[in-house]
């Protein structure tokens, strides 16, 4: 109760004290920037131009469709490179969307609702204003340096053993496969799982026993990962004869060839070691981040985690988001993830673009910090603070010599007060907590 009372007391006090914030209004430029032409790229293009936006997507390779390219069947059958040409071509004769390959973001300037992007290629140099920013660059299949992969033909990973599969190739000579999880995931250099090996393994294993129900297969893993619906077909690939293993880090398997592929592993369940003769190796290698994430950040303020993914402000209050208002990220830029994922994150960053580029004015925040010119001398201490880049040293209008200022970028600004409490000389104050309020507010908790 003492709290309570305490509390009102304060908020009583400082609203003695308030001012009315205006809130800067600014003009929204209608149009998107889509960096990355893959599956997440040209799914969140489409998702923004059929609500009449124009839209600049941008991939850096000489054509559209990243990491789906690889990709050839799901559990379902449905054939993936027919729905990639569909909506290439789709994304190809869209009206609103003009789609640049072989290209890349060269820089950024801008806020959001109104950015400037410079685009260049091999040739020339092309400037985009758009309101928005989405982020799918993709991802790609490790190549393995481990379990002599690259010394034996018949030693792959699951990308290529998909596509011997998906070309009804002699898989039905084969008569013992052997597959190996997390390859390079989930060990001290590479913490995280990637989320679609086993559910991929799982799905290739099925296809194998369906063209060639005699050949063994046998999966060796350290926990099976095939979340939500794809557990069902984890249960099918065991009742087709499917030989799940399991091991941990400090037993890894062990593959040797001295004319002959053997792999060694040790059974938990029967504490002894088993030695297999697989006709065909197949390695479930991680899914790394795109090459150029950590420049990209750079270019356009937003963070990357440790494995050099992009991090959302918030996975759960601010998904797809970027603390960076206005960037939106989606697909393996993201992390790793499944097809379906993948398209669910693209139309949920379209979405949320949308919402700002279909308004003719942006409203920032009211509660934002604010430069007395009379105090500041232009130190520039608070300018590496502020983690929204919102503030810059400009020269003095005032002034004909050389002095400095503080000049705030409203729209950047998201009034957290790092800059207040690093001016040593007070210049810098946030609006709706000014130093007289805060005041009032101790005076009033430190009443009897």
């Amino acid at each position: 109760t003492e709290k309570a009372k305490t509390l009102v007391r304060m908020a009583a006090a400082k609203a003695t004290l308030v001012e009315p914030l205006a809130a800067a209004s600014l003009d929204v430029t209608p149009s998107a920037l889509v960096i990355g032409g893959g599956l997440a790229g040209m799914t969140a293009a489409l998702g923004i131009a059929d609500q009449g936006f124009e839209v600049t997507l941008v991939e850096r390779e000489n054509q559209l469709g990243g990491n789906l390219r690889n990709l050839r069947y799901t559990f379902v059958e449905s054939d993936i490179q027919a729905y990639l040409r569909t909506l290439t071509k789709h994304v190809q004769k869209h009206q609103n969307i003009t789609a640049y390959t072989g290209t890349e973001l060269e820089s950024l300037e801008g806020f959001v609702g109104n950015f400037e992007s410079t685009l260049k290629t091999s040739t020339k140099q092309t400037k985009v204003k758009h309101g928005v920013i989405i982020v799918a660059t993709g991802g790609s299949e490790t190549k393995p340096d481990e379990y002599l992969y690259g010394s034996d033909e018949y030693i792959i990973t699951q990308l290529q053993l998909e596509d011997l599969l998906s070309k009804d190739s002699q898989i039905s000579t084969a008569k013992s496969v052997v597959m190996i999880q997390c390859v390079g995931s989930r060990e001290e250099e590479h913490m995280y799982c990637s989320r679609v090996c086993c559910s991929t393994a799982v799905k290739n294993a099925l296809k194998i026993k369906e063209l060639s129900p005699e050949t063994e297969v046998y999966i060796l893993y350290r926990d099976i990962r095939t979340y939500g619906f794809d557990e069902g077909y984890f249960q099918a690939a065991r009742d087709k004869g499917v030989i799940f293993v399991r091991y941990d880090l400090d037993n890894k398997p062990t593959v040797t060839n001295n004319g002959e592929l053997k792999v060694e592993v040790h059974e938990p369940l029967l504490d002894r070691q088993l030695i297999l003769e697989p006709d065909l190796l197949v390695l479930s290698s991680r899914i790394n981040p795109a090459s150029g994430n950590e420049s990209l950040a750079q270019r356009l303020r937003v963070p990357v985690n440790e494995d050099g993914f992009f991090l959302e402000a918030h996975a759960k209050l601010r998904p797809v988001e970027f603390a960076t208002e206005g960037i939106f990220v989606a697909g393996l830029a993201h992390s790793p993830k499944s097809m379906p994922e993948t398209i669910a994150q693209a139309e949920a960053a379209a979405a949320k673009a949308c919402t700002i580029i279909s308004k003719d004015k942006y409203k920032a925040e009211p509660t934002i910090a604010a430069v007395s010119e009379a105090l500041c001398d232009g130190c520039g201490i608070c300018v590496p603070v502020c983690d929204y880049n919102a503030l810059e040293v400009v020269p003095r209008k005032s002034s004909s010599d050389d002095e400095k200022v503080i000049q705030i970028n409203e729209a950047m600004c998201k009034g957290c007060g790092g800059c207040v409490a690093a001016c040593p000389s007070g210049a810098m104050e946030q609006k709706g907590f000014k130093n007289e309020q805060i005041l009032a507010m101790i005076e009033a908790a430190l009443v009897d």
